[in-house]
């Protein structure tokens, strides 16, 4: 049996998960609610504060999406109770971010600023201290949305290893390289 898909996931209160005729998982809680389609083999039980999932057979692939649902629901219950942040810094020398409604505006070294429309489940700040770098922070109930609008942003301008200057995220460590030495 699955290591990850035995573990029952443990309701907290105010979060309620309810499976649908036709295997659609919804969770709901205080920062909104979440729905994923399960595949039909896998059987999800809702009983006593917890969500356990069972697989028909020992096939390799009962055995993978047996794995698979059961982290997605649990991302599902931890993002309609506590939500999803992700910070990202922006790391050189005029490089500025700014936030009108849904419309994240960056200056990273371009010629142009890049807009970027974000979705409506996100919801961004920016930070900008005199000395520190800007810091764009990203929140959602959706863990997959916003790490990929994440990765989305961090794409535009990746952090090279010589300076380290471009967008990184905020826990990340950027190895460095020696540059070009003066030859004699």
């Amino acid at each position: 049996m699955s290591r990850i898909g035995k573990a029952p996931i443990a309701l907290a209160d105010g979060i309620e998960v309810s499976v649908a005729q036709d295997n659609v998982v919804t969770a709901k809680g205080p920062k909104g609610e979440l729905n994923l389609a399960v595949n039909p083999d896998i059987k999800v039980v809702v009983a006593d504060k917890t969500v356990t999932l069972e697989r028909p057979t020992e096939q390799k692939r009962h055995k993978s999406m047996h794995g698979l649902y059961r982290t997605l629901i649990k991302n599902m219950v931890v993002g309609v109770s506590e939500g999803y942040k992700i910070d990202l810094e922006l790391v050189g020398v005029g490089y500025r971010a700014s936030i009108s409604g849904q419309i994240l505006d960056l200056s990273v070294g371009y010629s142009h600023n890049i807009l970027i429309e974000l979705p409506a489940e996100i919801k961004a700040s920016v930070d900008s201290k005199k000395g520190k770098s800007p810091r764009v922070t990203l929140e959602s109930t959706d863990k997959q949305l916003v790490g990929h609008v994440a990765a989305k942003i961090r794409s535009l301008r990746k952090p090279e290893p010589y300076k380290g200057k471009g967008i990184r995220y905020a826990n990340e460590y950027i190895r460095r390289k020696a540059g070009k030495t003066a030859a004699k």
